[in-house]
């Protein structure tokens, strides 16, 4: 199986993004993901996000989204293998970031940005007006966000359940700037 991934010049009616390599530094590039990445995307997700909150998905859910046109997995391989990923799905003029981890070991030299500026530019870059998140209150990425312009837009009570069972909402998040 194979995703609906191509570049800009092959996808722009069709709600596709990809970016073209892009690089942090000379330890940090990004390059396009595809099914036989699963695996290391699943490794990445499962020491990043916490199992209590059910943030994660399945490696199945991602499989089975892979091959929808307009879904973007983009890899940020480290000198080491893949550091972090995001998953972006864009239909007509507006583009959602369902998933973004950087695995907690390279947390903190700027992999997450990295990815993060990189589906703002090449939204941009394909002319999509519309960016849009969903992130879980209370979650440290929404620092991230908030500094790259996004702000909240709505909100799901009670979406996510913590590991004493509290409850914290679903923000969604759109850009700004």
């Amino acid at each position: 199986m194979q995703a609906n991934l191509c570049s800009r010049s092959g996808c722009e009616g069709q709600g596709g993004l990809m970016a073209t390599l892009r690089r942090l530094g000379p330890d940090v590039r990004l390059r396009q993901g595809e099914a036989s990445d699963l695996d290391e995307v699943m490794r990445i997700m499962s020491a990043a996000f916490h199992p209590c909150f059910g943030e994660a998905w399945t490696k199945s859910q991602c499989a089975g989204i892979l091959p929808m046109r307009g879904v973007t997995l983009t890899i940020a391989d480290g000198t080491d293998g893949p550091a972090g990923f995001s998953l972006v799905r864009a239909v007509s003029d507006e583009a959602e970031l369902l998933l973004l981890a950087v695995d907690p070991a390279r947390q903190g030299h700027g992999i997450g940005q990295f990815l993060l500026d990189d589906f703002i530019s090449t939204a941009r870059e394909a002319g999509v007006s519309g960016l849009h998140l969903e992130v879980r209150d209370g979650n440290p990425a929404m620092e991230l966000y908030l500094r790259a312009g996004f702000a909240p837009a709505g909100r799901r009570r009670n979406y996510y359940h913590g590991p004493e069972g509290e409850a914290y909402d679903a923000v969604t998040l759109v850009l700004t700037s």
